[in-house]
Order: structure tokens, then sequence, then C-alpha cells
């Protein structure tokens, strides 16, 4: 996306404001509001770090993201454009610029739209450790009648009961151990709800993407899925029906109530052309009172049906399994091995003070991720977002560092810190 991109995009988002106020004679709500947010991370790295030699003992990396978000509505139409400037700068900038194609998988460089439909993104610069883009996160416009929304453009869409972990969540799910969850990455899409009586609803989505390497637009890279969700009196069920990446997939889901506390699952099925894969996620959360703090804990277990089996992070071991790769490529994935169990309980110290240590577990390597999170309100509209990261496990493990093809060296990280305030006007 050039400047004449841009300019055009302003003369589209007038265009549907001023067909909204047609459709809807005449009256139009709009509104202009945004975030900008600094953030700066510091990682170690231990003696026997590969990245040791890149870095040294640790590294430093900064970023500031401002987020312009409009948005219009008439009587039944509603249009949405989130604009992103970001700018970066930091010692991994350099590091992953360089990094071959196989490695760029587990180490992405900049968001690009290199396999949307759209390509809504322009790089002012890329050099050296600094780098500076433009994106259109969200263009959308959407209609909404007494039972039906259709709505078209880039957008994000959220499906799944996991709380840490989502098998069902197939379209820009969060890392687990991201901090800043408040926007999922948007794709290209036309997506459709219809209401049904009772609570009940369908939805369906259809997710344009182009091939990486030709840059064609092919039903093989693209996605079509339905959701059906039913409530109960106590409960609520997902069934799921889609085509992602050219194999078909199955899945379902519940939501119920267990005494005081809530138990949530999800299970898929993807059918590829050499393989059946089954994966699951299902947790248990509680809400309570210790010492006059509010405290909701959830435990998670998450089974990853296309993790390595046999604990070898290698990358000789995982080019042997490039369902997981494809899978990590596309944002979908973010654990190699199988079989993990993950812990959370957010602390409220205070109104304005939340402490959330949480603990995610490979529990066959065995090795683990411990973090900290702390969310302080300063004061209205301002909120700092800061946490501690400390991987705990041995040489080899998925936590404690894969192995490289050089004996005694290890992709691994040691404890690190980040920090990130965010300002909302």
């Amino acid at each position: 996306m050039d400047g004449r991109g841009l300019r055009a995009g302003a003369v589209l988002v007038a265009a549907m404001v001023a067909a909204a106020g047609g459709a809807s004679g005449g009256e139009v709500t709009a509104g202009l509001t945004g975030r900008v947010s600094p953030q700066v991370a510091l990682t170690t790295y231990p003696s026997d770090s590969a990245f040791r030699e890149v870095f040294g003992s640790s590294s430093i990396d900064s970023a500031l993201d401002a987020r312009f978000l409009f948005r219009a509505e008439g009587d039944r139409w509603r249009f949405d454009v989130d604009y992103q400037l970001i700018g970066v700068y930091g010692d991994r900038l350099e590091f992953t610029r360089e990094l071959p194609p196989e490695l760029r998988i587990l180490f992405p460089h900049l968001p690009d739209d290199r396999t949307r439909l759209f390509d809504l993104t322009y790089v002012f610069t890329d050099s050296g450790k600094s780098a500076a883009l433009q994106r259109l996160d969200r263009l959308a416009v959407g209609f909404a009648s007494d039972h039906a929304v259709v709505k078209f453009g880039r957008q994000a869409i959220t499906w799944g009961n996991g709380l840490i972990y989502n098998v069902m969540d197939i379209f820009n799910p969060f890392d687990p151990a991201a901090v800043d969850k408040e926007f999922k990455t948007g794709d290209d899409m036309l997506y459709g709800q219809y209401l049904l009586s009772g609570g009940n609803d369908v939805q369906g989505v259809m997710v344009f993407r182009r091939d990486p390497i030709t840059e064609d637009l092919e039903a093989d890279q693209s996605s079509l899925a339905f959701k059906y969700h039913h409530m109960a009196s106590a409960s609520e069920y997902d069934a799921l029906v889609a085509q992602h990446y050219g194999d078909p997939l199955l899945g379902g889901g519940m939501n119920l109530n267990v005494g005081g506390a809530v138990w949530r699952g999800d299970a898929t099925v993807s059918f590829g052309e050499d393989e059946t894969v089954a994966s699951l996620v299902t947790s248990l959360s509680y809400s309570w009172i210790w010492g006059s703090k509010n405290v909701s804990g959830v435990a998670e277990y998450f089974y990853n049906g296309f993790g390595q089996s046999d604990g070898c992070y290698s990358p000789d071991c995982l080019a042997e399994n490039p369902e997981l790769l494809k899978r990590i490529a596309r944002g979908e994935l973010f654990n190699l091995g199988q079989h993990y169990l993950a812990l959370s309980a957010m602390i409220e110290l205070n109104p304005l003070f939340l402490l959330t240590p949480n603990a995610f577990v490979n529990v066959a390597d065995p090795s683990a991720l411990v973090q900290l999170v702390f969310q302080n309100d300063l004061r209205e509209n301002l909120l700092l977002w800061s946490a501690i990261h400390l991987p705990i496990g041995s040489s080899g493990t998925e936590f404690g560092g894969a192995a490289t093809e050089i004996p005694e060296l290890f992709l691994s990280a040691g404890p690190s810190a980040s920090i990130q305030l965010v300002w909302y006007w």
C-alpha cells in the first residue's frame, strides 16, 4: 500500500459514510478514537544460547504502535476502519531480517499482507535496527437486519471456548503468552450471522488468501467455515464444519456450569491428505475471594495433535513435521509439543492494580514458561502493563531451548521483562 492506496482508502471511507447516510435517511453517527502504545522488552541469553553469539548477553527491543479507530453507523449499516502507524527499533529486528525462510517461521520479521486478498500494508523503511510501517488492520462494511448480519472486508473473528489455548479459533489466534490481547490481527473475509430463536445462531465465514509464492488467489489457501451455537438453560454448545487451507475440519465445543465453576472444552479433527489429526482443549475456571482479594483462576489442558510426539525440537526433527511448521508459519499454533497444562490466576490487589501469575507447562519435556503480568490503571485512559517471563527447563526442551546442528548450542533465551504503556483517546 502506497500513498495512492491511502488516498483511495480515504475516498472509499467517505463514499461508505455517504452511502450509509442515504440508506438511513441521511442520519449517520461517526466517531474517531484510538490508542497510542509504546513498549520496551529486555531479553537475556544463557551461555549455551546460539543467540548469545548474535546479541551478546541480552537484547533490547522497542516499538510504538499508534492505532486510529474510525466508526460510522447508519440505520442498518456500519463501517469500521483501523489505521496503524508502527515504529520498531531493536536488536531482533536486524536479526530476523537476515534469517533464512525456514527460520523466519519461528522468528517472524514485520507484519505483511503477502497472503491476504488486499495489500493494505506499506513499509516506509526497514534497515539496520529500525523500521516504520503503516497498515489498515480493519476495513469493513456491515449490514444488519432484525435476524441477520453480513460484513465484508478486513475484520477479526474469534471462535471457541479455550481461555488460553484455542483449537477452534483458527483465524489469527493470540499467542497464549501474549500480554496485550486487545486487538486480533484482521483478515480479509466475508462474514455472516443468522440469529435463531432461543439465543441460538449460525455463523459463516469465507477468508480469502493468496498463495505465498505465486500471490494468486487460491481456494486451497483460503478458508470456508460454518459454526452453529446452541444455548441451553445452563450450558452452551458449538459445532464447526470447515474447509481450511484445503483440509476438511470438524469441531465441537461446550461451556457448562459445574457447581460454582465453569467447564469449557473444544475438540477438532483435521482430515489431511496423509493423516487425520485430532486436537482438544479443556479447562475449569473458578472465581473466589482470598484474603479480601477477588481472584479468578483457570486450569487448562491442551492436546496439540500436530506437535512433536518424541520431544525432539531440533531443526532436523521439525523439518520432518511440515504440518506443524505450516501452522506455526500461519500463526495458528505457537507450541512445538503435544501435551500442555496452563495455570492462571488474576488477583485484584486493588481496583486499579491486577496481578496475574501464569504457567505454561510442556508436561512431556518437562519444561515451562512462568509469567508474572502486572496491570496498573494509572489514571483515566492510561494503562500500564508490565511482565516478567521465566523459562524453565533443561537444554533441548521446548522452553529450555531447542537443539541446533552445533553440539552444546541451543535456541534458548533466559529471563525477560517487558513494559507497555497504553493511552486511549
